[in-house]
């Protein structure tokens, strides 16, 4: 199995596992791994859990579509991001219910949207910045995200959902799923009495495990 065969077979066995939890209801969300002349990106308008590896849409490295089927409309994102992140070797994009539950409320922190309740969240995630809020499929879009990716690999868009850059799929999944259930202990956790992380210890977690 060929390096693209094998990126493209993990891409439908993340999608099919996100899409049976219920992370990425219907045809929403996108997953893309970046190859040595281009990337591999999910088609538009398809469910993730039910994935043809051989139709995953390839690109090449400035975005024209070379193969498999039409790529996602969001595909720009991942561009975006991949241009400001050398490292990233692969992105997940959601619109999974609690993280864009998150990025809806008007006291969401724009410079943290995540407040430090666990260590997890802190090491896997680094800061989370709220993007501000732009159309489905606005282009301005891919300029506001490129400028935070360069200092950040997780973003919470603005009523939209999250994206995560990651070495390689496994990672960039791994790290949105801990986002989603970061989000979820803080939506759960409004109003409650909380006994957050100090600043002395989000700091040390921080220079132990760089984002």
């Amino acid at each position: 199995m060929t390096t693209e065969d094998a990126a493209r077979e993990a891409i439908a066995h993340h999608g099919r596992s996100l899409f049976e939890r219920g992370l990425v209801p219907g045809s929403s969300g996108n997953l893309s791994v970046r190859l040595a002349d281009g990337l591999l990106v999910t088609p538009t308008n398809s469910c993730l859990g039910r994935l043809d590896p051989a139709r995953v849409s390839r690109l090449d490295p400035e975005g024209n579509h070379v193969a498999g089927d039409p790529p996602s409309k969001e595909a720009f994102l991942h561009l975006a991001v991949y241009r400001e992140r050398e490292k990233a070797g692969a992105i997940a994009h959601l619109h999974s219910t609690h993280a864009v539950a998150l990025s809806c409320l008007d006291d969401t922190n724009p410079q943290d949207a995540l407040p430090p309740l666990t260590p997890y969240s802190v090491m896997k995630l680094g800061r989370v910045p709220l993007v501000p809020y732009h159309r489905p499929g606005d282009r301005a879009l891919a300029e506001a995200v490129g400028r935070l990716a360069r200092e950040h690999h997780a973003l919470l868009l603005a009523n939209h959902g999250p994206v995560v850059a990651g070495g390689d799929l496994d990672a960039a999944v791994h790290g949105i799923e801990e986002l989603e259930e970061a989000a979820k202990l803080t939506l759960l956790l409004r109003g409650a009495k909380v006994r957050l992380l100090t600043d002395e210890q989000v700091r040390a977690l921080r220079e132990a495990f760089p984002s």
